[in-house]
């Protein structure tokens, strides 16, 4: 127990080495919105490899490095890439990140993705904020010892994404002419799409979209006491009925087009943010 805390602690002092910035937010930029990291300004920015600890991503799209700064008036620290458990990274592995960023002071994190839309009524290019989510990985981030001084042993799910962020998303949105879905996300372990009669049982099961990374990281936020907001890009219907061959090339190139939306969306809503 006490092993996960030094790792922390030496995480957080390898980064108090390279800036003295206090971020009150942390962000995680999914794949292809990774750009968002290039307006923090003035930054700092710290490649993975260089904070011990760090998993590094190996997924294309993600950059692989923190940016320390400020946007929209707002101390930020910037996940420019994640990390994801098809990798092959434990689930505490692809959380250890948020660790770090309870430790040197975030309390609101915003988790982005790219995900496959199974709501007919969406399109690709659409921005869905996360209403709830299922974990179908197969696995928790929190299963093993606890360490009580970092949260509890049972951690409460009710609201896993914050209601008040949510609805200052909604309203942030309508006010800068911006349409956004609401939906549930489901998590899925990867790195293989899924099949159509999968697709089909999801939808069956609730939720909107289907993607392989973000429950992890908020379960251990909540777990740690912070407020979450979620952020879907919609890549691709997936849709069982209708399925089409699909390569994460055309997930990174459609996440790509809807950037300027995205990047509008998160500076308005930072920028509204209390």
């Amino acid at each position: 127990m006490t092993t996960v805390r030094s790792k922390i602690k030496e995480a957080v002092h390898a980064l108090n080495e390279r800036t003295d910035r206090i971020p009150d937010v942390g962000l995680i930029l999914g794949s292809g919105l990774g750009v968002l990291a290039e307006v923090v300004e003035p930054s700092t920015v710290v490649p993975y490899g260089d904070i011990p600890h760090f998993p590094v991503s190996t997924v294309e799209g993600h950059a692989g490095r923190l940016v320390i700064g400020s946007l929209s008036g707002k101390r930020v620290i910037a996940m420019q890439g994640r990390f994801h458990y098809y990798e092959g990274y434990s689930q505490q592995d692809v959380t250890f990140p948020i660790y770090v960023m309870s430790a040197l002071g975030v309390k609101t994190l915003f988790v982005t993705n790219a995900a496959g839309g199974m709501n007919p009524q969406f399109s690709p290019g659409d921005l869905m904020i996360i209403r709830d989510h299922l974990n179908l990985t197969g696995d928790n981030p929190l299963i093993g010892p606890n360490d009580d001084e970092l949260g509890p042993r049972f951690p409460d799910m009710s609201q896993a994404y914050a209601p008040f962020l949510r609805q200052l998303a909604e309203r942030t949105a309508k006010e800068i002419g911006i349409h956004v879905q609401s939906g549930v996300y489901a998590g899925i372990s990867g790195p293989s799409f899924m099949t159509p009669e999968e697709l089909i049982m999801l939808r069956k099961l609730g939720a909107d979209a289907v993607g392989m990374s973000t429950v992890p990281e908020v379960i251990v936020a909540n777990y740690l006491g912070m407020d979450v907001l979620g952020i879907t890009c919609i890549t691709d219907m997936a849709i069982g009925e209708e399925l089409e061959p699909l390569t994460h090339e055309q997930v990174i190139k459609v996440a790509e087009r809807t950037r300027p939306t995205f990047i509008h969306l998160v500076t308005s809503l930072l920028r509204a943010l209390p």
